[in-house]
């Protein structure tokens, strides 16, 4: 049905809160770069308006630092804008923090604790290629 895939992907030992914190705010970011996934606001029965959500599913998949970094690679190396959460970023209480300690690594030594992307279906599964889907 859709020709586009979401994948986000968290490193496989982070804590339960960490995995569900860093797939939030990395949401966040494929949200911001593409707003027109985002579909209609959700009427309850009594009429009732509730925020609308991303239009299509995504995958959650889980990888090791490593696997991570190399995701990253591919997908800078093909042209695709990625949301990247750094392990620095738990100890940062605000969007300002996060983005000047993000600011002080490069892709080979950042503690990358997630990623996402948004792109053609076919693409997503060659870059995310190694990582399992999250369990």
């Amino acid at each position: 049905m859709f020709d586009t895939k979401i994948a986000i992907i968290v490193r496989d030992d982070l804590a339960s809160w960490q995995k569900l914190n860093v797939t939030a705010f990395l949401t966040s970011g494929i949200v911001a770069q593409a707003p027109g996934l985002i579909g209609e606001p959700y009427i309850d029965s009594t009429g009732s308006a509730f925020n609308p959500m991303v239009r299509q599913p995504m995958v959650v998949l889980s990888a090791s630092q490593d696997a991570l970094r190399t995701i990253c690679k591919r997908a800078i190396e093909r042209g695709i804008r990625i949301s990247t959460y750094i392990e620095e970023m738990f100890l940062t209480g605000h969007d300002a923090a996060n983005r000047d300690v993000f600011a002080k690594f490069s892709l080979p030594e950042a503690a990358i604790v997630g990623a996402a992307l948004h792109a053609e279906k076919k693409l997503v599964d060659k870059i995310t290629k190694g990582a399992k889907l999250h369990s």
